[in-house]
């Protein structure tokens, strides 16, 4: 059986772990929280960092992220209780509750452009925080989008 059905996420080696990632981009985008809301409800936005590789998925500085983006949340196996900010689609999050991996995911597939072939992932979806002038909390919410939430 595969790892991911037979390990725990806190279980798995460091190798299997970064395996997980499916590099769909979904993080990547910026978030909100309704702090209003009990339930801390998040929010995603088109609006993605701006070491988002577009070409292929993915960080382009993934192992320096947190220091060049301060806001970049690192999910590891120690602050798992952190995984709410990741996507329903997520692989360490769908592991996490009990659920298998996706068709497209490229640990199923066996093809790591299947993610984005299948429009899983955020490539031509989204816009680059660069690209935008500072923005306020009403603006952001203008950018709130559903299409994180599915598949």
């Amino acid at each position: 059986m595969p790892f991911w059905e037979t390990k725990s996420l806190t279980e798995m080696t460091r190798e299997e772990w970064e395996s997980l990632c499916d590099h769909c981009g979904k993080c990547c985008l910026m978030k909100l929280q309704d702090e209003d809301d009990e339930a801390g409800s998040v929010y995603y936005t088109d609006i993605i960092c701006d070491l988002f590789n577009m070409k292929e998925g993915g960080c382009t500085d993934y192992w320096n992220r947190e220091t060049r983006v301060p806001s970049c949340l690192r999910l590891t196996q120690d602050n798992l209780d952190q995984i709410e900010w990741m996507p329903p689609s997520c692989a360490y999050r769908r592991i996490m509750e009990g659920q298998g991996l996706k068709s497209w995911h490229h640990l199923i597939s066996g093809d790591k452009n299947s993610i984005h072939q299948t429009g899983n992932s955020v490539l031509g979806k989204v816009i680059f925080e660069r690209e935008l002038d500072d923005l306020d909390s009403n603006e952001l919410e203008e950018h709130i989008v559903e299409w994180p939430l599915g598949s």
